[in-house]
């Protein structure tokens, strides 16, 4: 779908803050309200928008270590990566998940309370699929974290 300049506006607004009331969104656009709540609905009736959110800190839930976890497959085949992809998906901890091209073939992010957490949802992993290797990168301190995508809001 292609955005022109007032969807982008409407969703680096919604970025920023999604709360934001109806009326004072489509001031801010440059539209009336039923236009804009239109454009809205259309932008989550094609998956632009996908949802909206509370961000809330982990560490205040009591979910203090964020690791980053490398995986390699064993093998290539579509198996291996249906069954990998079902299992990963399934676990609330893993946060986010991308396949990649290079040394490794996953890359995770999962949130876990500690240490014995990230143990037992590794293990939990590796017995539910096979994995050539994997490996951890225990994330020390959050220097940013940010939601908001950087979009053009300026040009046509």
């Amino acid at each position: 779908m292609g955005l022109d300049r007032i969807d982008r506006k409407i969703v680096a607004t919604l970025m920023g803050d999604a709360t934001v009331p109806l009326a004072r969104l489509a001031d801010m656009v440059g539209l009336s309200q039923t236009p804009c709540w239109k454009r809205v609905r259309k932008l989550e009736q094609t998956g632009v928008i996908r949802g909206r959110v509370a961000l809330v800190d982990p560490e205040h839930l009591g979910l203090g270590l964020t690791v980053f976890v490398s995986i390699s497959a064993p093998e290539q085949s579509a198996e291996w990566q249906k069954l990998f992809e079902s299992v990963v998906v399934g676990l609330p901890e893993v946060m986010e998940v991308y396949q990649l091209a290079g040394s490794h073939d996953y890359v995770l992010r999962i949130v876990v309370r500690d240490m014995s957490g990230f143990e037992r949802l590794r293990r939990q992993i590796t017995e539910a699929v096979p994995v050539r290797e994997i490996s951890a990168n225990f994330a020390l301190r959050r220097l940013k974290t940010q939601t908001v995508l950087p979009i053009d809001t300026i040009t046509a």
